[in-house]
This record gives structure tokens, C-alpha cells and sequence, in this order.
């Protein structure tokens, strides 16, 4: 039951990323507040102890505060400290099927992992961050993110690892990922045309599965939202 909940979830999320990758524009750089200038990370023993690092991947950019001797702090879904104690398997890396559960229950761990576990096989991207970030400044934003270490609840869109980057820098949990889908969500909502679509594919359900309360309440429902949200 298991195997067959991920691949389904494997196959929605391919979809919703083939369809986001033709409607959104290319991404902003995920913080404002950071130089333009990004390069590729350097070895493990060349970051500083503070440094943000991001690494690409398919549908999102993930991200993390290094805190030295190959360590990574990150926050990311997983589903087994709700189901055991145990430190020692929780510790171990987050498998893809940990990970969409997690997203599931809206279950995280802040956790640290080594460089290498951190990336995951991706190239890594050490973000660049204002002038006034350096030295104590650094040292601080480690703290905090170990400060903040363990179990927490998780939000695709109001709590995810970029909120929690930017809290530990700045003292404000953003994330300009979640704003451009809101954003692309309002554009979505404001065409008129695709309140037509939905309507019509609501009449459609309607002219297949046949007249019931749970196909005409949202078949009249979601294209009203749509219609006073527009």
C-alpha cells in the first residue's frame, strides 16, 4: 500500500511540474536580500560557519546553514519521528517515501547531515549573503539554526526549509518560492478563461458521472470562488 501511495504522489507531482514549468516564468533568485552573484560551492572545508547553501532541485530549490566540520542544518519532511523514538534510525538519511509522507502529515525534522547527504547528488550553491552578514553575524546564524534542532510541523507554503533559513538570518521566516506560486495561484485565478474551463469540465463530470450532490456542488461551486476571487 505503501509503494503504490508514493507512486502515485511521484506521478502527481511529475505532472504538476510539467504544467508549472509551461505557465510560470524562470524562478526569481530565492532571497531578495542576498548579492546577485552566486557561484558554485566550494569544498566543504572552504564555507564558513553561517553560510546558506541551496541546492537545485526538480520542483523546488532546498536550503540549509553550514555549521562547520561537514555539517549541513536543514529542515526537511519526514514522517518518522512520528512514528518512533528512536534516534539512531531517524538519524539516518531521509528516503523519498520518508519525504512525501512527511509532506503528508505536515511532519519536518530540522536535522543536520553531512554536505554530501545535504545535496543529495546535486550541485550545491553557496548564496551570498549582505555585507553586514559576516564574522559574529555568521557564527549567530549557526546558532540559531541549531537552537532549532528537532521535530516541527511542516507547511508546503508557511513553513518549509527557506522559511526557516531566513528566520535564522534575518529574524523573518520568508520564502519567495511560496510567493511566486501564490502569485501564478492569483494569475490562474484572475483568467476568466480558466474559470470557463473549470466550469466546463464541471458540467462534463456532471454529463458522465450523472445529477448528484457531489458532482454539482463543486461543479457550481469552484467556478464561483473562482469568479468573486477573479
Amino acid at each position: 500500500m505503501l509503494d503504490t501511495l508514493t507512486f502515485l504522489l511521484e506521478k502527481l507531482v511529475l505532472l504538476a511540474h510539467i504544467k508549472l514549468s509551461i505557465l510560470l516564468p524562470p524562478p526569481a533568485p530565492p532571497l531578495s536580500r542576498r548579492s546577485e552573484r552566486e557561484e558554485p560551492a566550494a569544498p566543504p572545508h572552504r564555507f564558513q560557519r553561517g553560510d546558506l547553501l541551496e541546492v537545485p532541485r526538480t520542483l523546488f530549490t532546498h536550503f540549509g546553514i553550514y555549521l562547520g566540520d561537514d555539517r549541513v542544518a536543514h529542515l526537511i519532511p519526514d514522517i518518522l519521528p512520528v512514528l518512533t523514538a528512536d534516534r539512531r534510525l531517524i538519524q539516518e538519511m531521509v528516503t523519498n517515501t520518508r519525504l512525501l509522507l512527511g509532506v503528508l502529515s505536515k511532519r519536518a525534522s530540522i536535522r543536520v547531515d553531512s554536505v554530501e547527504d545535504f545535496a543529495y547528488g546535486a550541485g550545491i550553491l553557496l548564496i551570498h549573503m549582505d555585507p553586514s552578514a559576516q564574522g559574529m553575524a555568521l557564527a549567530k546564524v549557526a546558532r540559531g539554526g541549531e537552537l532549532l534542532l528537532g521535530s516541527v510541523s511542516y507547511s508546503l507554503l508557511w513553513n518549509n526549509c527557506e522559511h526557516f533559513v531566513t528566520y535564522c538570518r534575518y529574524g523573518s521566516a520568508q520564502s519567495l518560492q511560496t510567493e511566486q506560486f501564490c502569485e501564478w495561484l492569483k494569475s490562474l485565478i484572475r483568467n476568466q478563461s480558466n474559470i470557463l474551463l473549470v466550469a466546463l469540465l464541471g458540467l462534463l463530470s456532471v454529463m458522465y458521472l450523472g445529477l448528484s450532490f457531489s458532482t454539482v456542488l463543486p461543479t457550481v461551486l469552484i467556478p464561483f470562488t473562482m469568479w468573486m476571487a477573479s
